[in-house]
């Protein structure tokens, strides 16, 4: 490691203020840690948000699901709330990684970093969710704006997330075996504005799928979405899968998914 200076407040307002002199947020750690092993990221000040008071829960209320920023995905998967009101997110957040990154992950912090291949915005983008900071509400359609870019700004802090509760909903991923990243990922869910189609760890970051949605939204079957071409051109392409075959994975999971949501 190299030299660095920590705190840990206990406010958010103290955490922004810390944030404000030039301070990194510590959520998790499960990619800001890693990052700066490797020298990727190289923080003079670590602001540790795991002692700030009101940033952990879970609370239903109607026809909302508000998922506070600190909340881990293991508490994210057992709650009997979220199992209740929204089963894929429950599901989703009991994918994620391995059991060790479940106890220690955070909503916040992946949201945050939005990794081009993390599974949680997928059900943000996917339902519609609204990003809570400590300055604004972020609708999900504005947030994610790019690879491990969003529409935060400087300092700014995530609370909570706010997640409508959809007629249905489900979340299919194709592993990439060693990291258990999204290889490709779906969630699709249906709205009371309509259908939703969000795909993770095929593009530079998260994104809807015009096409799924409008097939889907006059014919919700797996037949209607198999009709659908995915355009491979801007897909990703590495040793895990070429673009073609993240096209096809993404064709595939939203059929299946549509089969799982029917059943």
């Amino acid at each position: 490691m190299y030299a660095f200076t920590y705190e840990a407040p206990g406010t958010t307002a103290d955490a922004a203020a810390l944030a404000a002199q030039g301070g990194q947020y510590l959520a998790g750690g499960q990619s800001l840690l890693p990052s700066m092993r490797l020298r990727l990221a190289r923080p003079e000040q670590i602001v540790d948000l795991n002692r700030v008071q009101g940033l952990a829960g879970i609370a239903v209320d109607g026809q909302t699901v508000e998922i506070r920023a600190m909340t881990r995905h293991a508490d994210v998967a057992a709650n009997p709330q979220v199992q209740a009101a929204i089963p894929a997110l429950a599901e989703l957040a009991g994918g994620i990684g391995d059991r060790q990154v479940r106890a220690r992950g955070t909503i916040g912090g992946s949201l945050a970093n939005n990794d081009p291949a993390a599974c949680y915005p997928s059900a943000v983008l996917g339902l519609g969710a609204t990003v809570v900071t400590d300055r604004r509400e972020i609708a999900a359609d504005d947030f994610f704006q790019g690879m491990y870019t969003t529409a935060l700004g400087s300092g700014e802090l995530i609370t909570a997330v706010r997640f409508p509760v959809p007629k249905k909903a489900a979340y299919l991923k194709f592993k990439q075996p060693a990291s258990r990243f999204a290889l490709v990922g779906v969630f699709v869910a249906q709205t009371d504005s309509g259908v939703r189609v969000a795909i993770t760890g095929a593009g530079l970051s998260v994104f809807r799928h015009a096409g799924l949605e409008a097939a889907l939204n006059q014919s919700f079957t797996p037949d209607a979405a198999a009709q659908v071409l995915i355009d491979h051109a801007d897909l990703n392409s590495d040793l895990h899968a070429s673009a073609r075959y993240r096209a096809q994975l993404i064709s595939v999971q939203t059929q299946r998914a549509v089969s799982q949501m029917l059943g």
